[in-house]
């Protein structure tokens, strides 16, 4: 799914009214009607008072519409306006004169904190004040009201964005941005909704189709995508019938040192658990029994010293490799990377203290080979490598610059992992606080790795890696909970995953008709 900018929001407003031939205040009808029958749907006629707060822009004309349609079907409403400012817009006009039509009692004038209203916690609020238009602070008096909402403890509902709450910066004061329940946005989500600093404005939110012309929804080229199965399940590549293990490529996974051999175990199932054909480990000699005995599938390599790699010999060319995994720092570890980085060409994922070693040696970089290599940093292993941001656009803007110096994918891992390249932000779906556990990393890396063993470019791979990766922890959660998922359960998970990806979803269950006559 595409993530919109304001810019293109705005743009495909303008190209809908163009070639529809309609207003701008029937498109904005549309908008709000979209929003009063997913109200009605499921409220069904509940007497509960229903309080429409409306901004005296584009987004209070969108609540006025959503107010009139809600008396008009005896719902119990009041209605505000919220007064920050003398201007008003054309479309909110109109339907402000509108309300005539409906109802004899005119919305409040709300301009200070004395004519606040009173809520009941059992009470829903409509946020309309503010759109993806607002570009200055709020007023104190504003900000007092947004603060009112969230003591009254009752549900509220916001218009396309939480009011307060830009598109496309950091917020500077959490009580100047009303905290919604739930958000309808229009045409597509917004950013904001699931970046770490202002993911916590809307709890859960909702795509409505308003209408917006087809052709712009289709061909516009967006900087954000979200991900999910729909986005993912084109670039699956089908097994052959005559394949053999050799036709689904090698991984090899280097890393460990004494006591992270686990690691190694994790990436390197699970490489094979997401379907690489054949799965070698290069690791300490201390590591040999323990990891020979657990993955019996794969083929294990021992550096010569017992402790910690120090070199880097192989006899074989593997398809991928996946570095850094519980390799350490030691001084005769980062030579032997170095000296690795010099003669390889094969692509790489790197991972862990192979991050770490090439935060502090910066000049490993120039080595990476030409296709892009995959980096899986946590967000301190992030800021090692790209430096401190000051919010997460920031962060999202170092992520780009540095994903285009290097020609790397950087895969910003959290709550919505956020993969990077070529100034494109790819926004992952799946995933649970379950993955909060150690290992969880590990085992992304791994199924990335298999993904690239198998022919998936390092960009698709990471995308497809990502969402796999979140869908089995999201299927083995509902085995073990969130406090007992563990890093072994995702790989355990991953064919589970895989065969989600063709399954249908089910119908929605018809209620039966009842029969209301008296």
């Amino acid at each position: 799914m595409k993530i919109f900018s304001k810019e293109q929001v705005y743009q495909g407003d303008k190209l809908t009214t163009e070639r529809q031939n309609i207003s701008s205040t029937d498109l904005m009808e549309r908008a709000g009607t979209q929003i009063f029958n997913w109200m009605h749907m499921r409220m069904q006629g509940a007497q509960v008072p229903v309080h429409v707060f409306c901004g005296i822009g584009n987004n209070g004309g969108d609540g006025l519409v959503i107010a009139r349609h809600l008396i008009t079907y005896g719902y119990n409403v009041k209605t505000y306006v919220v007064n920050y400012s003398d201007k008003r817009s054309k479309d909110f006009l109109i339907n402000y004169d509108r309300m005539k039509n409906v109802t004899k009692h005119w919305p409040t004038l709300l301009k200070d904190e004395d004519e606040f209203p009173e809520i009941q916690p059992e009470d829903i609020i409509v946020d309309g004040v503010f759109g993806i238009g607002l570009n200055r602070p709020v007023d104190d008096w504003v900000k007092a009201l947004f603060v009112h909402f969230r003591k009254t403890k009752a549900f509220t509902l916001s218009i396309d964005i939480p009011s307060g709450l830009y598109t496309d910066k950091a917020v500077e004061d959490e009580n100047a941005v009303v905290w919604a329940g739930f958000t309808l946005s229009f045409a597509s989500p917004k950013l904001v909704f699931f970046l770490p600093e202002t993911a916590k404005y809307t709890v859960q939110w909702e795509v409505l189709d308003i209408g917006l012309d087809q052709e712009f929804l289709q061909t516009t080229e967006t900087e954000s995508e979200l991900i999910g199965k729909l986005e993912v399940l084109p670039n699956y590549i089908p097994r052959e019938k005559y394949a053999h293990k050799g036709t689904y490529g090698h991984a090899l996974i280097i890393g460990g040192s004494y006591g992270k051999i686990g690691s190694v175990n994790l990436a390197s199932r699970a490489a094979l658990s997401s379907g690489a054909g054949l799965v070698s480990a290069y690791i300490p000699k201390c590591g040999y029994v323990p990891l020979q005995t657990s993955f019996p599938e794969g083929m294990i390599l021992t550096d010569t010293d017992e402790e910690k790699i120090t070199s880097i010999k192989l006899d074989f060319e593997p398809t991928i490799v996946g570095l850094g995994i519980g390799i350490g720092t030691d001084p005769k570890t980062t030579k032997a990377i170095e000296d690795f980085l010099k003669t390889n060409k094969t692509p790489l994922v790197i991972d862990a203290d192979g991050l770490n070693i090439l935060s502090k040696n910066k000049s490993f970089l120039k080595l990476l080979p030409e296709t892009p290599t995959v980096l899986t940093p946590h967000p301190k292993e992030l800021e090692r490598l790209i430096g401190k941001w000051k919010d997460d656009f920031d962060k999202l803007k170092k992520a780009k610059a540095f994903s285009k110096k290097h020609n790397v994918v950087v895969v910003i891992k959290g709550a919505h992992t956020i993969m990077v390249f070529d100034e494109k932000l790819y926004v992952n779906t799946t995933g649970n606080p379950g993955m909060a556990t150690a290992g969880s990393g590990d085992v992304l890396t791994g199924i990335i790795t298999g993904l690239i063993s198998q022919g998936y470019h390092p960009v698709v791979a990471s995308i497809f890696g990502v969402y796999l990766h979140g869908k089995s922890a999201d299927i083995a959660v509902e085995d073990f909970g969130y406090q007992s998922l563990i890093a072994s359960h995702i790989i355990e998970y991953l064919g589970e995953a895989y065969l989600d990806l063709f399954k249908q979803p089910e119908p929605p269950q018809q209620e039966e008709e009842q029969d209301n006559d008296v």
